[in-house]
C-alpha cells in the first residue's frame, strides 16, 4: 500500500470523525477519576532505542571526525586521498601486523623521497567534517619513525574550498609506537571541511589511529560523544536505553554479528567490522559504513547512567539476521553465546575483583552499572529461536535470578509468525515480550485500544520498536510527518492507559544523518553541525517527561476515549509532584470543545498549564532549518473542578493541574 492510499484511508477516518463531531450539540463530559489509581506507571515506561543505523554512531553521536582512522575498512585506503601527488605508489602503503595485533592489524607507512617537494594525506570524514569557528579540536595519532629518525607534520583544517581554517604542528620521533596530540582552533565555520596531514621532511613514518575530536564533547569527556545529540536524548528523560540494536545485534552473518567483548577496553584494540546496513538497501547503499566501536558497551552503559536510564543490552542468541543469511549456530555450539551473556552480567554488575568487573573498573567505573534487564535476540522468529531461547533462559535465570529477560515476538505485531511466537511464549515464566510495529498511521489510530484486552496475568509488553510509516516500511519516501506523529500519539494514549501491561516503549530508529541515512522515518535528524527533533520526537518527549506515577481513568459515558469524535485520551497523576496530567489527542480537522470534570477530594490550584503540539497541515515536517512543530506552553484557568477546553485540529495536548 503506497502513500496516496494511506492518506486516502486516513482522510476517510478523519472525515468520519469530523461528521460525527458535527452531530454533537451537547458533548457528554469527560470524567477524570483522580483519586483512584488503576495501576502504577513504571519508571521504564518511555525510553530510547539506539542502533547504529543512518550513521547514528560513527559519523553521529560518537564524535570522532575522521573516517577509517585505523585503515581497517575492506579497502584500507577508503576515506583517504593523496593531495600532493607522487608517481611513486610506494609513498603511501598499508602494512599488516595481524600476527601481533589481530583486532587492529593494519597501519599506514608514508615515505617522502628526495624527489618529492611535499606529501599530504587528506580525510573529509563522514560526508564532510563539521567545524565551528573559535572551537578547539584535538588531533591525535599513533606513530613511529622506522629508522629512528624524525618526521615533522603540519596538520591543517581546510574549508570546502580548500582554504586553511586552522593549523598546528607535530614532531614524530623514535621507532616505538607512541601517541601524539595537538590542538587546532578553527577560524571559520564549515560543515564540509577536511583535514590535511602534511609530511614535511624526507624519510618514512608509520601512522595509525589518526583521530580528530571536538574538545567540547558531552560532559567534557576526551574522545567522547557529540554534545548536541546527547542533549536531545537527555531532554527526553528516558527511563531506559536499549542498545546496540536492532538488526546490528544479529549481523548479516554470524561472523559480523555484534560481539560486545570486542567493543570494550582501549579503543585502539577494538575490532572494526562492516556495518550490516552498508549495502542493505539498493536505494541507499553506503559501502563506507563501518563500525569502529569507539562507542562500545562501556560507553553505552555510561550513557545510560548519564541519562538516568536503565541499561537494556540486547545479545545475539546464535542467529544471524533471518532477512539476510538466516545463519544459525548449531545447538551443540551455543555455549560461547551463553557465556557472553553471563560475562556481560558480570561486566555490568560484578565486583572490581571479578574477571569482567575488573575490566570495567580499569576502564574508569569501579562501581557496578546495576544491570537489571537483558534482551535475548533482537527480532528472531520461528522454532530455531525458541529452542535456543529455552537454554538461555534456563541458565541465566538459575545463575542470575534478579535479571529480567526480554523475549522477542518476531518482526511484526500480527500474522502467523507473531501468533506462533505467542504460543511459544506461553510456555515461559512471565517475562517481558518485545513487540514491533512499523505500520501506516491508520493502523495506529485503529489499534489505540490494542492492549485493553490483553491478559493481566501473562507477560508484560515492551513496545520496543514503533514508528508510523507515511508510505510503506523501508520506503525511502517515508517522512516524519505530523500525520504520523499524531497517529503515534493516539496509539501512545493506549499504551499509557494500559501501563499495567505495557511497561516499556521506544520509537525506532533514533538517529539519522541527513546525508547518510538508510532508513526513514527517524526520531532525531542531524548534519555535521546541527540537529533537530522531528514532530515524532516531541510527541515522545511530551509523554516521557510527563509520565507520572499512576494511571487514572479518563472516561466518556463510562468508556475510554479511543476515537470517539476523533479524540484519544489517557491520564495519570504524579504523586511526587502532586500533579494531574491529562493527555488528549484531537485527530480531526475540526476544533473540538470538550468539558472535563475532575472527580477528586483534593484541593486544586485554580490555574494550570497546557502544552500543545499542533499544525494544520498533516504533511508538515520539521527540517534542519525550520522546526514548525514544537511544544507551546499556555496557561489555563478553571472554576471548581471543571474545565472546558477547545482542542485545536490535529493537536496533541498535555494538561497539567497541581493539587494540594
Amino acid at each position: 500500500m503506497h502513500m496516496k492510499l494511506y492518506l486516502h484511508r486516513l482522510f476517510r477516518i478523519i472525515t468520519m470523525f469530523a461528521l460525527i463531531n458535527l452531530s454533537f450539540t451537547d458533548n457528554p463530559p469527560v470524567i477524570v477519576d483522580v483519586d483512584h489509581a488503576r495501576s502504577a506507571v513504571q519508571p521504564t515506561m518511555w525510553g530510547i532505542f539506539f542502533e547504529d543505523i543512518n550513521m547514528g554512531a560513527d559519523g553521529g553521536i560518537y564524535a570522532e571526525l575522521i573516517k577509517n582512522r585505523s585503515f581497517e575498512f575492506f579497502n584500507p585506503k577508503m576515506g583517504w586521498k593523496v593531495k600532493a601527488m607522487s608517481k611513486d605508489s610506494s609513498a603511501f602503503v598499508i602494512l599488516n601486523r595481524s600476527a601481533q595485533f589481530d583486532a587492529n592489524p593494519r597501519f599506514a607507512r608514508v615515505t617522502v623521497t628526495p624527489e618529492m617537494s611535499s606529501y599530504c594525506l587528506s580525510n573529509s570524514g563522514f560526508r564532510g567534517i563539521g567545524i565551528t569557528e573559535k572551537e578547539s579540536y584535538i588531533f591525535s595519532l599513533m606513530a613511529l619513525v622506522p629508522d629512528n629518525g624524525l618526521m615533522n607534520m603540519r596538520i591543517e583544517l581546510a574549508d570546502a574550498k580548500g582554504v586553511v581554517i586552522g593549523s598546528t604542528f607535530l614532531k614524530i620521533s623514535g621507532n616505538e609506537w607512541k601517541e601524539y596530540s595537538a590542538t587546532l582552533v578553527a577560524t571559520k565555520t564549515d560543515p564540509h571541511a577536511s583535514i590535511n596531514i602534511w609530511f614535511e621532511n624526507k624519510g618514512s613514518v608509520d601512522i595509525d589511529m589518526v583521530s580528530l575530536f571536538p574538545a567540547d564533547t558531552w560532559k567534557g569527556r576526551p574522545k567522547g560523544l557529540r554534545k548536541d545529540l546527547v542533549q536531545l536524548l537527555a531532554d527526553m528523560k528516558p527511563g531506559f536505553l536499549r542498545f546496540p540494536g536492532g538488526c546490528i545485534v544479529e549481523g548479516r552473518d554470524l561472523a559480523n554479528r555484534y560481539q560486545w567483548k570486542t567493543t570494550i577496553g582501549n579503543t585502539g584494540e577494538r575490532k572494526t567490522i562492516v556495518n550490516r546496513w552498508n549495502t542493505e538497501f539498493a536505494h541507499r547503499q553506503t559501502p563506507d559504513y563501518f563500525q569502529s566501536f569507539g562507542l562500545g558497551f562501556y560507553e553505552y552503559f555510561q550513557l545510560a547512567e548519564d541519562l538516568g536510564a536503565e541499561p537494556l543490552p540486547i545479545l545475539n542468541c546464535g542467529m544471524a539476521c533471518q532477512f539476510n543469511t538466516a545463519e544459525v549456530v548449531p545447538m551443540d555450539q551455543l555455549d560461547p553465546y551463553i557465556q557472553d551473556a553471563l560475562d556481560l552480567i558480570e561486566f555490568a554488575n560484578g565486583s572490581a575483583e571479578s574477571e569482567w568487573g575488573k575490566i570495567r573498573s580499569e576502564m574508569g567505573h569501579p562501581e557496578p552499572f546495576h544491570l537489571k534487564l537483558l534482551g535475548i535476540g533482537n527480532e528472531q522468529w520461528g522454532p530455531q529461536y525458541f529452542e535456543r531461547l529455552r537454554i538461555f533462559e534456563k541458565i541465566i535465570t538459575e545463575k542470575f535470578p534478579g535479571i529480567t529477560l526480554i523475549l522477542g515476538a518476531g518482526p511484526s505485531a500480527d500474522g502467523d509468525l507473531f501468533e506462533f511466537a505467542w504460543d511459544q511464549l506461553e510456555q515461559y515464566k512471565p517475562q517481558v515480550v518485545d513487540e514491533h510495529y512499523y505500520k501506516n498511521p491508520a493502523w495506529f489510530l485503529e489499534n489505540a485500544g490494542r492492549y485493553d484486552t490483553y491478559s493481566r496475568n501473562s507477560h508484560k509488553i515492551f513496545a520496543g520498536e514503533y514508528a508510523a510509516q507515511s508510505d510503506y516500511t523501508t520506503s525511502p519516501s517515508n517522512q516524519n510527518s505530523w500525520q504520523c506523529a499524531l497517529a503515534e500519539a493516539a496509539f501512545m494514549t493506549g499504551l499509557e492507559r494500559n501501563a499495567d501491561v505495557v511497561t516499556m516503549c521506544s520509537y525506532a530508529p533514533l538517529l539519522a544523518h541527513i546525508d547518510g541515512w538508510q532508513w526513514k522515518p527517524d526520531l532525531i535528524w542531524f548534519d555535521n553541525l546541527k540537529s533537530f527533533g522531528s514532530a515524532n520526537y516531541y510527541v515522545q518527549q511530551l509523554f516521557s517527561v510527563n509520565k507520572g506515577t499512576d494511571v487514572i481513568n479518563i472516561l466518556e459515558d463510562g468508556k475510554p476515549l479511543i476515537g470517539q469524535k476523533g479524540l484519544y485520551a489517557s491520564a495519570v497523576v504524579d504523586a511526587r509532584l502532586k500533579e494531574i496530567i491529562i493527555k488528549i489527542v484531537n485527530s480531526t480537522a475540526k476544533e473540538i470543545s470538550q468539558e472535563i470534570q475532575l472527580q477528586t477530594g483534593k484541593k486544586l490550584f485554580p490555574k494550570g498549564k497546557v502544552i500543545v503540539l499542533q499544525n494544520d497541515q498533516p504533511e508538515a515536517c520539521n527540517t534542519i532549518d525550520a522546526q514548525v512543530i514544537k511544544p507551546i506552553e499556555q496557561d489555563i484557568s478553571f472554576k471548581g473542578k471543571k474545565l472546558t477546553k477547545a482542542f485545536n485540529p490535529f493537536s496533541v495536548n498535555v494538561i497539567k493541574i497541581k493539587y494540594q
